[in-house]
């Protein structure tokens, strides 16, 4: 009997949404789970379903359209 070593692979889950338009925008995540992403790492889950560690500035990115529509829709949006 002998014993075989695999080669190592990577078990992290896939978070992305697979056509990497997500990452073309900045988006919609609730400030407390932010501070608590940026402390442990954990990822956050934006309004539109986007999971993902943030380590870029938002700031140089447009707003996510569906994040920005949910939002709208649950503040009652700007015209009301």
């Amino acid at each position: 009997m002998s014993t075989k070593i695999l080669p190592e692979s990577d078990t992290r889950p896939d978070l992305s949404h697979g056509d990497g338009g997500h990452e073309r925008f900045a988006h919609y995540v609730q400030k407390d789970k932010i501070m608590e992403s940026a402390v442990s790492g954990t990822p956050v889950i934006a309004l539109c379903g986007k999971v993902w560690v943030p380590n870029r500035d938002p700031k140089k990115y447009p707003v996510c359209p569906e994040c920005k529509e949910i939002y709208e829709s649950m503040s009652g949006g700007d015209d009301e």
